[in-house]
């Protein structure tokens, strides 16, 4: 019996060790890959495509190359939004990025400015309010709402994948500086990618007539 028992405590054992052993990996699969070098400024006029980008040679680099001066000037907000994203992306103008698992934008608000209600598929965001005040807020996968007003100073996190926005609620122009943890998150803007489905479809997931789905999608410019 003694014998019996210890068999099940070790398979036991082996089980809770598995378990650990795939939650780990399913973590780490989770973000972007290591860097194996120093560093590996990407060549951004490469046709080789690859997961990342592929690297210039080091003896072109120097200290110069690993500054990024896109955020000096604000973005053009005169948009039906109010809002303007400056991004500073690996793969789009500041390739220092290239395998560090980061990506940077500068976030403009006209007054009432909104960033829309998007995702985030690969990356955690966090941004920091630089000037303004900020309604912000994020939806998890129980549907629960956790909406936030934040002022200049305050460091908002938006969970990696969650459905989030922000909105200026002040009287003035409003910028934050916004920091994901994969130099690739990827954006998915919930409006444009819902009315992209057949009007039947969302008729009958929202409820309403054909032709109310197709006075909101004309509405919200899809």
């Amino acid at each position: 019996m003694a014998k019996h028992q210890l068999s099940l405590g070790f398979v036991a054992a082996a089980a809770v060790g598995m378990l650990l052993l795939a939650a780990t990996v399913t973590v780490v699969m989770a973000a972007d890959a290591d860097p194996i070098y120093d560093f590996c400024v990407g060549n951004l006029t490469s046709p080789i495509i690859l997961n990342g980008l592929v690297c210039v040679n080091p003896a072109t680099v120097n200290g110069e190359t690993f500054v990024f001066k896109g955020f000096e000037t604000a973005g053009n907000t005169s948009n039906s939004l109010g809002s303007a994203v400056t991004p500073a992306f690996a793969g789009v103008n500041y390739p220092a990025l290239n395998t560090q698992g980061l990506a940077l934008a500068r976030l403009d608000y006209a007054p009432a400015g909104l960033v829309p209600p998007h995702t985030h598929p690969r990356a955690t965001e966090v941004i920091y309010l630089v000037k303004g005040e900020l309604l912000v807020g994020f939806v998890d996968t129980s549907d629960v709402f956790y909406p936030a007003h934040i002022k200049t100073g305050d460091v908002f996190v938006f969970p990696r994948g969650l459905v989030h926005f922000q909105y200026n609620i002040g009287t003035t122009p409003a910028f934050a500086i916004a920091v994901l943890n994969s130099q690739n998150p990827g954006v998915q803007i919930i409006a444009s990618a819902l009315f992209s489905i057949e009007d039947v479809v969302l008729s009958k997931a929202f409820g309403i007539p054909v032709s109310e789905v197709e006075s909101i999608k004309k509405g919200s410019g899809a």
